[in-house]
């Protein structure tokens, strides 16, 4: 939402005024490491200080010239990740290092010395191929799998370290322009007094322990495509950065945000992935503070041994990736992700960081927001008319509008004056509430939450130890200090039925405005040197403070059902590891094709950063999409994961009934394909919440090896079965698709005609559809009709659909269980099914023995793609040993067969055999 509102300006404007906000000349600890070019690096290991320990080995390096010591960890970690921690040997005091990101501690493999002579260390792992080459002078890692060396450290010598240091004598510092020397010293510059301020517009940023920044530049070999490190409203496939144009990650409430720039908006996951033909890895920094990345790909001389004649060597041209970080404190915390395929890489940072939380089933449906449903009898008409025009939905939402003067946990007394009659209303048609809950509490003694954070002392303090108080929603307010574990369990216990009255156990959250956003402060958020509990500076965890509070209010929501029922939270802002505690969405985007357009790299990049659950606001926030751009919209939306309409409080109602009969039909067919996808994608997200397969995935994750795919960003997987190319232009009427690998078969998924011949395609589209195509090999589960809510589709019959390859061969799954609860973990009640068709026989059988869950679910329809003739019959062998002959109908023109009355429960064995 727009905090340019509370400054007089329309809401409705789309442009970002960008003068409220830094780039990388504005930013202090960029410029003066900047001043650091490549070259030899000034630090040097001191191998006599290897000490070999269980779980690392550990030894110092030194600045050359400043003559300062730093302490080097490196551990190997099991399934093919090494860890590197670089921090001060006795620091002033503790420099911050991330908490509660690593769902654990790593597990550790032993770390052998395989070499120790002539400058050189060279550490082997036990259980894996791999070798860290340390050279001594300069200081510099080569990470090499099976002779290949993969990535190295510090090869371009960008090492930069600014050490704690007490504050100068002379506290009144002029903050004029000095702060651009180079500081990587406790001794040189003691008295440049600027490097303790930083002024930023009529900002001052007071740094207690003076500047602090870290850097470390890595060197990919052979890569030249690089992804991730979210959120910016940019291409999938990252771009060269120049000077004075990184990518920055740092949290902001950034209104309408430009497209095609690498500035921060509402995430920050600071993961990095590099992908060729035979590898992919990854960089995760674990580092909450502002971060910015540079990335330069080019083309260096490699040196090839030939083994005739001996001593020969022959150069060749190969690309290579480095990758510069550079971050304002905390210290070096680095896994380097050895992959080598996407999904192993994909599991490795899982491991690190959680995988997918499993959504309640509800939330995969569609949900309807703006900015704002005004009373109870606005919200009651608005579900209504969905019944009406027989349009299904999960979820009605409610923004900052419905509470008691922006009092978050109360309801405006007037417009919902009994919401719990409102929710019952909502429950009978078995559908949900969500309502918005942000950050900041509203500075008021008799508002019961904030007298009481107030007294415990639980907001976050200015630098002199006052709550800090900025101007959100509510005018002035306090903020929640998330990184207390005192302070969300405090607040996680406001969502008691007891505390949240009106709430019932239909309502979910959503939490907003949580970078967090500050309307007259410096760029629109929090002072860096407010302090949090700890007594850490905001600089230290600025990234995490939205992570913290959507944490928090995951676990008020089991609690409030005693740890029985899943959580459903969106998020705006959002880290490394959120994907713990719900789903996020894009932000504030914009009601135009272009964003619509940018949106599915958005999401991709998302997606593979591990944060499966992910959407962009259906129509665009801000401004009125034209009748076409919504149709498209919601045609796109209803094949990804997070699936919601949302508007802007300035813009005009869109219902999707608004637009006339035509385009009302349309949004309807668009939202129940949805509803009918729904046990496909169900199942995708057992596979992200189990094996941290990302739900949406851009095609190179899946074709691996076919190099055309690997800048593809107007299309993506959805699942490894279907490929969805969105239509995000205006008024076309052909599109170039691309379907990938030499060895594949694609069918339409509507129109069911099989594509032999893949490669790019330019296929007819009109305003009915857009294109999406299955893979051959695949079993995709569908429900035959449905219903007006998920709740309402829970017996409605299953279609499987079969998409031979050319081998006549397919394979799917399907996972069950009743939807909301944790019993999937607590007792085992789940289904899952695997699904296979090969030699004419198509079967059903248990994928997981320990899974127990009773349905009466029956599959009613199995289409068949893909088959070259007509059979003369078909026969079910049912689990009691029975046999049953199947009514089948064959289409000779599509080469589908369709097997109808089936009639197989869902969750026993059989075997149908097609002769």
């Amino acid at each position: 939402m727009e905090p340019a509102k509370e400054e007089g300006i329309s809401v409705q404007d789309e442009a970002v005024d960008k003068s409220n906000f830094k780039n990388c000349n504005h930013i202090a600890f960029y410029r003066r490491q900047k001043l650091l070019h490549p070259g030899k690096s000034l630090y040097k290991a001191l191998l006599d200080s290897v000490t070999l320990c269980n779980d690392s080995v550990t030894l110092q390096i030194i600045n050359e010239k400043k003559k300062v010591s730093l302490l080097v960890e490196i551990y190997a970690i099991e399934g093919n990740v090494f860890r590197l921690k670089i921090n001060e040997v006795s620091p002033l005091k503790s420099r911050y290092e991330v908490h509660d990101v690593l769902i654990k501690e790593p597990t550790t493999q032993r770390l052998s010395i395989a070499q120790k002579e002539a400058g050189i260390l060279v550490l082997t792992c036990d259980h894996e191929d791999h070798k860290l080459h340390i050279t001594a002078n300069p200081f510099q890692i080569v990470l090499e799998s099976k002779g290949e060396t993969v990535l190295s450290v510090n090869g371009n010598g960008l090492l930069y370290f600014e050490h704690l240091q007490p504050p100068p004598q002379n506290s009144k510092s002029t903050a004029q322009n000095k702060e651009d020397t180079p500081t990587d010293s406790s001794q040189e510059n003691q008295e440049d007094l600027s490097l303790w301020e930083e002024k930023f517009g009529s900002f001052l940023d007071i740094k207690a322990n003076g500047p602090s920044s870290i850097g470390l530049d890595f060197s990919l070999h052979g890569f030249e495509h690089v992804y991730g490190i979210p959120e910016h409203a940019e291409t999938l496939l990252l771009k060269n950065t120049s000077d004075n144009d990184a990518y920055r990650l740092f949290n902001l409430d950034v209104y309408g945000h430009k497209i095609h720039d690498k500035m921060g908006i509402y995430g920050s996951v600071p993961f990095l992935l590099a992908h060729k033909l035979n590898r992919t890895s990854g960089i995760f920094w674990l580092n909450s503070s502002e971060t910015l990345v540079e990335i330069n790909t080019k083309a260096v001389m490699e040196h090839v041994p030939c083994r005739s004649p001996p001593d020969v060597t022959k150069q060749r041209v190969v690309p290579q990736t480095d990758v510069r970080w550079m971050s304002e404190s905390g210290i070096i915390d680095v896994f380097l992700l050895m992959g080598p395929s996407p999904f192993d890489l994909f599991k490795q940072y899982a491991q690190l960081t959680g995988t997918q939380a499993l959504p309640p089933f509800f939330s995969l449906g569609y949900h309807q927001c703006r900015w704002n449903y005004e009373d109870e009898q606005d919200v009651e008409a608005v579900d209504a008319g969905f019944d009406e025009h027989d349009i299904p939905y999960d979820v009605i939402w409610l923004d900052i509008e419905h509470t008691e003067g922006k009092r978050y946990f109360t309801w405006d007394k007037k417009k919902f004056h009994n919401p719990k009659r409102m929710q019952e209303l909502l429950k009978r048609k078995k559908r949900k509430l969500v309502v918005i809950i942000d950050p900041h509490i509203k500075v008021d003694p008799t508002y019961a939450i904030y007298s009481e954070a107030k007294k415990k002392g639980y907001f976050v303090k200015d630098r002199k130890g006052h709550d800090f108080e900025g101007i959100c929603w509510p005018g002035s307010s306090s903020y929640l200090d998330f990184t207390s574990p005192e302070v969300r369990e405090w607040y996680a216990d406001q969502f008691a039925f007891r505390s949240y009255k009106g709430s019932t156990d239909i309502l979910f959250v959503w939490n907003d405005m949580n970078e967090p956003s500050v309307f007259k402060g410096a760029e629109l958020t929090m002072q860096r040197d407010a302090v949090h509990h700890g007594n850490w500076e905001h600089r230290e965890v600025h990234n995490l403070y939205g992570f913290y509070q959507q944490m928090a209010t995951a676990e008020g929501l089991i609690k409030r059902s005693e740890g029985q029922k899943r959580p459903f939270v969106l998020t705006r802002s959002f880290f490394a590891g959120s994907q713990k505690y719900g789903a996020v969405w894009t932000g504030d985007n914009v009601a135009k094709w272009s964003y619509l357009k940018i949106s599915i790299p958005m999401l991709l990049t998302i997606s593979i950063a591990g944060i499966s659950f992910c959407g962009a606001d259906v129509g665009g926030f801000i401004g009125d999409p034209d009748p076409e751009l919504l149709v498209r919209w919601y045609q796109a939306g209803a094949y990804q994961p997070f699936f919601r309409g949302h508007a802007n409080i300035d813009s005009k109602r869109r219902e999707p009934w608004l637009f006339g009969d035509e385009n009302t039909r349309l949004i309807r067919e668009a939202i129940k394909e949805r509803y009918t996808l729904l046990p496909y994608l169900y199942s995708l997200f057992y596979r992200a919440h189990t094996t941290a397969e990302p739900v949406m995935r851009p095609l190179w994750v899946e074709f691996p090896k076919e190099q055309e795919t690997f800048g593809v960003e107007d299309e993506y997987m959805l699942g490894n079965a279907l490929l969805v190319h969105p239509v995000a232009e205006q008024e076309i009427t052909t599109m170039n698709i691309l379907l990938p690998g030499s060895d594949e078969v694609w069918y339409d998924f509507r129109r069911f005609r099989r594509q032999d011949c893949p490669g790019t395609l330019k296929i007819p589209v009109t305003l009915e559809s857009i294109p999406v195509f299955q893979r051959g090999g695949s079993v995709v589960p569908l429900k035959t009709k449905v219903g007006r809510s998920t709740e309402w589709m829970t017996d409605i019959s299953y279609e499987l659909r079969v998409a031979l390859d050319s081998k006549d061969f397919a394979v799917g799954e399907l996972y069950l269980d009743d939807g909301h609860s944790f019993h999937y973990l607590q007792k085992k009640q789940f289904l899952h099914r695997k699904f296979t068709f090969h030699k004419k026989v198509f079967s059903s059988s248990c994928a997981d023995e320990i899974g127990q869950y009773h349905t009466k679910c029956v599959v009613e329809r199995i289409l068949i793609l893909g088959v070259q003739k007509q059979p003369t019959s078909v026969n079910a062998n049912l689990q009691d040993g029975k046999d049953k002959e199947v009514v089948f109908t064959y289409d000779i023109t599509t080469s589908m067969l369709t097997l109808e009355k089936l009639l197989l429960n869902i969750g026993d064995d059989w075997e149908i055999h097609i002769m």
